[in-house]
């Protein structure tokens, strides 16, 4: 879609990006984590398609410099990019505190050895969020934030322990 689309106006248009980019990707990542269970697929396929939904629209929010101005993209429908604020940083930010909240109910469920590996991805695009929700909104369109490596080596040991507690 990126190849005749630069601007997602509506929320439809958002709903089929994220599908066709991150939610699919969910779906079929599942298929395997499941060994083909379809009736433990379709348990959990809503939360696997809000999991591909909170990573793509983290994301979006970690890219907006390069979107906004190098590749004059902007995938935030009712967001004007050139005059972003704090408002709509919070409005896109709770939309994906909702999908992470929905997605992290069916980590939980997940087979056992595909708990660890999501749960870290999942601990780690929150605390990409968490930075991003915590920096000023022009910062977020004027440089990419990120995780620093120290911090990414404690997310994965925290992940870890976590697992092996059987807290997930």
């Amino acid at each position: 879609m990126d190849l005749i689309k630069s601007d997602y106006h509506s929320k439809q248009e958002y709903d089929e990006y994220i599908y066709g980019s991150a939610d699919v990707v969910g779906l079929m990542c599942l298929k395997v984590f499941v060994d083909g269970n379809d009736e433990r697929y379709n348990e959990l396929k809503e939360e696997a398609m809000r999991l591909g939904s909170a990573f793509q629209k983290v994301n979006f929010l970690r890219d907006l410099k390069d979107d906004n101005l190098v590749l004059n993209r902007n995938y935030f429908p009712g967001v004007d990019l050139n005059s972003f604020d704090e408002k709509a940083k919070a409005m896109i930010i709770k939309e994906i505190e909702e999908d992470f909240r929905i997605a992290l109910q069916g980590i939980k469920k997940l087979p056992l050895e595909a708990k660890f590996g999501v749960y870290t991805a999942f601990i780690y695009y929150k605390k990409l969020l968490n930075k991003l929700e915590n920096t000023p909104c022009h910062k977020i369109g004027s440089e990419r934030i990120r995780v620093s490596n120290y911090m990414k080596g404690l997310l994965f040991a925290n992940s870890f322990v976590s697992y092996k507690l059987k807290l997930v």
